[in-house]
């Protein structure tokens, strides 16, 4: 424990050191695993958030956030969403019409700095952004923490500097602002190779980099196709009283029953229409035509549809404070 960080907190940092997916074979156990860690993230920190993207895997810990917090009749934290200013249309109408289903206090976490030289230039992904003109908080980001030498970058979410001003840096301004120690995120050990070493409770504690905090994720044990399973055996039947209760698992977004539409399933429209991780608009592509949940989970890469140049890069933006 750091001197920076709260002496209350008494987590175990080396649970699931070592681990992987299989040591949780069943659904049920993955569940439980989930459950036991979602519940001490809740009871162990004093200002808790959830991380959500609208994604499937930080919407199924939202699920069980919001389930822990009803059956031990704890407080659902808020929700912080990174707006990077290139998000599907898609992406934020999910998001506020489920905030607003689900009475979430959400916080939208923004990079202010950046977006407001971005409106006032008119510019599109890509276009270049003067360094010189952001923020001394900014500049002293890209200079001093990731040593970039160069006087412009683009505005792209997926490259080093454009990933660590809009996603890092507003993430950690909003953890500093609502006084944030613990992070409930939707990680898995599957999903990147950078990612494949985490714990159930992860240190972030160095005041240099981030504002201390620990990250809880209690999903590691899950791996893709374990994420559909939870979702059509427990999120959506549990979420939406019209639907199946016996793991109905639809076909399109046409197959739904009892004449729901996808703005009744707590699934992003996205992964019905064929994308399987949902980045940016501008650097992400569905991988089939067919909805995620029914290709080939086994045999092909999640994240094959985003851009590789991020991909590669993301040890060294885990040091940084990304997700």
């Amino acid at each position: 424990m750091t001197e920076n960080f709260p002496e209350y907190v008494d987590v175990d940092y080396e649970d699931g050191d070592g681990e992987e997916p299989a040591e949780y074979p069943h659904i049920n156990e993955k569940i439980e695993k989930a459950v036991e860690v979602t519940r001490q993230g809740l009871e162990q920190y004093e200002n808790p958030a959830v991380m959500w993207t609208g994604g499937k895997d930080s919407t199924l810990v939202l699920y069980f956030v919001k389930e822990v917090a009803d059956r031990f009749d704890l407080e659902v934290p808020p929700a912080i969403f990174i707006d990077h200013y290139q998000h599907f249309d898609e992406i934020h109408g999910f998001v506020d019409h489920w905030a607003e289903e689900w009475d979430l206090d959400v916080i939208y976490a923004r990079n202010e700095d950046v977006g407001e030289y971005v409106d006032e230039h008119g510019l599109e992904p890509g276009d270049e952004i003067d360094i010189s003109a952001l923020s001394e908080h900014n500049r002293h980001h890209v200079r001093d923490i990731l040593e970039y030498e160069e006087d412009t970058f683009p505005f792209l979410l997926d490259t080093y500097v454009g990933n660590h001003l809009l996603k890092t840096v507003a993430l950690n301004n909003a953890l500093e602002e609502y006084d944030v120690d613990g992070v409930i995120s939707g990680v898995r050990w599957d999903e990147q190779e950078a990612r494949a070493d985490e714990t159930f409770f992860s240190e972030r504690h160095d005041p240099d980099i981030y504002p201390p905090h620990d990250r809880v994720q209690p999903i590691l044990q899950f791996d893709e196709a374990a994420v559909w399973e939870g979702f059509w055996n427990f999120v959506v039947p549990d979420t939406v009283p019209e639907f199946p209760d016996e793991g109905y698992v639809p076909q399109s977004d046409d197959d739904l029953p009892n004449d729901l539409t996808q703005d009744d399933i707590p699934v992003s429209p996205k992964y019905f229409a064929g994308f399987r991780s949902l980045g940016s608009e501008v650097s992400t592509e569905k991988s089939d035509e067919e909805p995620a949940w029914l290709q080939n989970l086994e045999e092909t890469t999640e994240r094959a549809g985003r851009a590789q140049d991020k991909e590669d890069l993301m040890e060294r933006l885990r040091d940084l404070g990304y997700m």
